[in-house]
């Protein structure tokens, strides 16, 4: 399995950049009130401050603020992107591997999460 280093700062502030993985499906506005739901439903259990997101059709950004002490966004993204995509209806193409491990083709694999050094952190 790969290794991915993540440079984590407890109560760090993250930019996060995600993907769909078929770039031309728009699920992500044309699915905006589950996308919002899947956010409120994770922020109710692992709070986090979001101070920026845009969504677009195929890809949003956001940044975020974790708690002081918690540096765990991979948990985050996890429950959102699973929560997001219990409620959208199959239709994406699933490669061979993902469909033996009964997973999705929404999202790829991969993700990226910038840690944005020397800010002031409102809290």
């Amino acid at each position: 399995m790969t290794d991915y280093r993540r440079y984590r700062v407890k109560g760090g502030t993250y930019f996060f950049t995600v993907n769909l993985a078929e770039r031309k499906r728009k699920l992500l506005t044309e699915h905006i009130d589950v996308l919002r739901g899947a956010f409120r439903e994770v922020k109710q259990t692992h709070p986090f401050n979001m101070g920026a997101m845009v969504i677009l059709p195929d890809h949003l950004h956001a940044i975020w603020t974790l708690p002081e002490g918690d540096d765990d966004f991979s948990l985050r993204w996890r429950q959102i992107k699973s929560a997001f995509s219990r409620q959208i209806e199959a239709g994406e193409r699933v490669s061979l591997c993902r469909a033996g491990k009964q997973e999705r083709g929404i999202y790829p694999r991969a993700r990226v999460a910038t840690a944005v050094l020397g800010t002031c952190n409102p809290r």
